[in-house]
């Protein structure tokens, strides 16, 4: 499309019919506008009004919400008003600009009734392209949780319209939606409606429904631990809705990058880029994942100022039941379980119970964060309920192995490790196993398991001292143990001498300063747990005393016989 020579057309009829073809036939959103918008100044100019009409509605595209800046957005709106007030109420002209502009509005303020209503007229009216097109508008303003079944009945029925409208585009938009619910869902026929909708695809492109399908593709690495591959994935689904004039193919990338950064453990070097990402004009005005990923960003790297004011905002928010919901609530509870936000951990576990069986995938396919249980666990362990948590993380590590999101299911049973731990204390089997195979499958895939290697950092403030680990924080007194803790955290896995610790003279002997180091320590890692249970835990697993002492953090191939073994 980009080689047609427009300026070569007199009137708007052959533009018209270019970017219909383009738009509704080749997915080329780009070359559509720029037809579109050619198509509408001469149409003005000849007092063209239903040609007016047709450049109106197209210019408005296939997704919702196409048009992200305030001038676009009200350009576009104002066109399609005045063209729906030159053609006929009744024709099927004026029905299809009453529902993109419905379902725009609908978008726009999370809400999908008024579309419904128009959909069931145009059943009604008998004309395809419009019930068509009612179908896919609906279907995008219904991707929040509580519609899955709606979703697939209308994606259905898309497909058998598709006979009627002579418009390709229309089937691979039933085939794309039906694949988005069946993921959405964890139907485990999921895969297959992909591979049918390659095949279509592959009989002739489609630029737009192409760049959803390789979304898909970038989250099906991702949950295989395939990090490099789906790194690489994502690059190209990049470029390839760059090339459909996509308005979020940098949203996707940067939800892709996040997820495959955060179950990487790196989630802290995402900072930049996502403050760049979450003040984009073209970011949807109904997705807050991008704003609850920077807090979890912000908290993994340290600065609790910003996570905090964050969460505080969107804790406040009446957060719209989009296709990124169940992402934003994801990362408002990992967030909020680094600072020990128990006001929106609860928020987050009261919104999602409902949708516990669901997996955290966000908007059509882009990503997926894995089993809501999991979710629903760290909120539980933020509000300190240890037995909830051990029943969700347990469970979400059998739905995360159903759902092949090994990843996922890595990080859930690590959580899990850590509440069986505050439960029944460091020395529990279950907590030990749970913790071992975590750490051995974080190995096969380069994982980074929270609280891992160097995560810990001890250091002075003011008359205390500050333990910050895995993005937690507590402030506890100065003590002599605190301090000891401090000499060890400073050197991971060297081994020190407990009379090296000590600061009286040697001359008490080795064996006194076993004792005295071993009891100094114990008091410390009891007040550290006082302030931050979970901290404690892991410190406390970390840390090894006796005549030679030492902090080996992530050393999870102790078997768990040795695993009450602190004093040697």
């Amino acid at each position: 499309m980009g080689g047609v020579n427009l300026a070569r057309c007199d009137d708007s009829t052959f533009a018209i019919t270019a970017g219909e073809r383009a738009l509704y036939e080749e997915g080329d959103l780009a070359a559509a506008r720029r037809c579109f918008e050619t198509a509408h100044g001469r149409a003005e100019a000849s007092g063209d009004r239903a040609a007016l009409a047709r450049a109106a509605l197209g210019l408005g595209g296939i997704w919702v919400h196409e048009h992200r800046s305030g001038a676009g957005q009200e350009t576009v709106r104002a066109l399609q008003r005045r063209a729906l007030a030159l053609v006929g109420p009744r024709s099927p002209l004026a029905l299809r600009l009453r529902i993109r502009m419905r379902g725009e509005e609908d978008y726009r303020s999370g809400e999908h009734a008024g579309t419904l209503r128009l959909l069931e007229e145009a059943r009604a009216a008998g004309d395809p392209v419009a019930l068509a097109e009612a179908l896919s508008l609906a279907h995008h303003c219904l991707l929040g949780p509580a519609h899955a079944g709606t979703r697939l009945a209308l994606a259905s029925e898309l497909m058998g319209v598709a006979a009627r409208t002579g418009r390709r585009g229309d089937l691979l938009l039933g085939l794309m939606w039906r694949t988005v619910d069946l993921f959405k869902a964890a139907d485990p026929q999921a895969e297959r409606s992909l591979r049918e909708l390659r095949a279509a695809l592959a009989a002739g492109d489609h630029l737009a429904v192409g760049f959803v399908a390789r979304a898909a593709e970038v989250m099906l690495a991702t949950r295989a631990g395939r990090f490099e591959e789906a790194e690489a994935l994502a690059g190209a689904c990049a470029q390839r809705g760059a090339e459909a004039g996509h308005v979020d193919a940098p949203g996707w990338y940067g939800g892709q990058l996040g997820a495959i950064r955060w179950f990487q453990g790196r989630a802290g070097e995402l900072v930049p880029s996502l403050r760049e990402l979450a003040g984009s004009p073209t970011l949807s005005p109904v997705d807050q994942s991008v704003a609850a990923g920077l807090a979890v960003a912000a908290a993994t790297a340290g600065d609790h100022r910003t996570a905090a004011g964050l969460l505080a905002g969107l804790r406040g928010r009446n957060l719209p039941r989009s296709g990124s919901w169940l992402a934003t609530l994801y990362c408002l509870a990992e967030a909020a379980y680094l600072l020990r936000d128990t006001a929106t951990a609860a928020r987050v576990r009261e919104l999602l119970g409902p949708y516990a069986g669901l997996p955290m995938v966000a908007g059509p396919g882009v990503t997926c964060f894995g089993s809501a249980r999991h979710t629903l666990g760290m909120a539980a362990l933020t509000v300190g309920d240890v037995d909830g948590a051990v029943a969700e993380l347990r469970a979400a590590v059998r739905d995360n192995l159903a759902l092949g999101h090994r990843p996922a299911g890595v990080l859930s049973r690590h959580r899990l490790a850590q509440a069986l731990a505050l439960r029944h204390g460091l020395d529990d089997e279950d907590a030990c196993r749970e913790r071992l195979v975590a750490a051995r499958e974080a190995r096969v895939l380069g994982m980074l398991l929270p609280a891992g290697p160097g995560a810990c950092l001890i250091e002075r403030h003011g008359r205390q001292w500050r333990v910050t680990l895995g993005g937690r924080r507590a402030l506890v007194a100065d003590s002599v143990g605190m301090r000891h803790l401090a000499a060890l955290v400073e050197r991971p896995g060297r081994e020190i001498p407990a009379a090296d610790l000590v600061e009286e003279d040697r001359a008490g002997g080795e064996e006194r300063a076993r004792i005295a180091v071993g009891k100094a320590v114990r008091r410390a890692l009891t007040r550290i747990a006082e302030a931050d249970p979970v901290i404690g835990v892991e410190l406390r697993a970390a840390v090894r005393t006796g005549a030679r002492c030492s902090y080996l953090p992530g050393n999870d191939e102790i078997p768990p016989s040795w695993a009450g073994s602190r004093d040697e």
